[in-house]
């Protein structure tokens, strides 16, 4: 396990730079998650908004993701992941997301959940004080973060971009999936990373 984390934080320094800030949360009966920041620009264009921090969970790649409904779970071979979020700086006070981040990256150990690109996560709360935002979308990896090869038998590691969700997006996107609202947020040229974004139009 230690092995496999040390391979994820070499691989998160390579592709996002030095972490500036960490924190771990331990929830009961699970393994130590914690979760770095990194800022991906400075300067004064930071201080307006202009600048982007990152989070990144470290920890749940430990253990491969089980099925729930397998009645003995893999402790080698299963998905393996962490999750990367990316956010405008000096809007908000984004930095109370890292508890909610340690939260969705414990669920599998916690609920039985395979976190998977276009499923939905909730926390059941703002991601951060007075954040639109209760729920994400699941991103497809290899962009930001390139995928980690672990070798046989073990699969690679993916580092999934989480997209925060406004309640009225996530009750759309369960109706009409997630590869439709990417492409609305598309065709909006939403920005995903506006913390104080509203949602983008669904009635059109």
């Amino acid at each position: 396990m230690a092995d496999v984390l040390q391979q994820v934080e070499a691989r998160l320094r390579t592709a996002l730079g030095e972490p500036d800030a960490r924190a771990a949360v331990t929830f009961l009966g699970t393994d130590r998650i914690e979760v770095l920041r990194f800022v991906a620009e400075t300067g004064a264009g930071a201080a307006e908004g202009g600048g982007t921090v990152r989070y990144a969970t470290l920890g749940m790649s430990a253990q491969p993701m089980a099925d729930p409904a397998d009645i003995l779970a893999d402790p080698v071979r299963g998905p393996r992941a962490e999750l990367v979020f990316s956010v405008r700086t000096g809007r908000a006070d984004t930095d109370r997301v890292l508890r909610p981040l340690a939260v969705l990256a414990a669920s599998p150990q916690v609920e039985g959940v395979v976190v998977a690109p276009g499923g939905s996560l909730d926390v059941g709360e703002p991601l951060w004080p007075g954040a639109p935002f209760t729920s994400v979308l699941v991103g497809a990896g290899g962009g930001l973060v390139a995928d980690l090869e672990l070798g046989d038998p073990m699969s690679p590691v993916a580092f999934l971009p989480l997209l925060p969700m406004t309640a009225n997006e996530a009750a759309w996107k369960r109706v009409h999936g997630a590869a439709a609202l990417e492409e609305r947020w598309l065709r909006h040229g939403t920005d995903l990373r506006d913390p104080l974004r509203g949602s983008v139009p669904l009635g059109d």
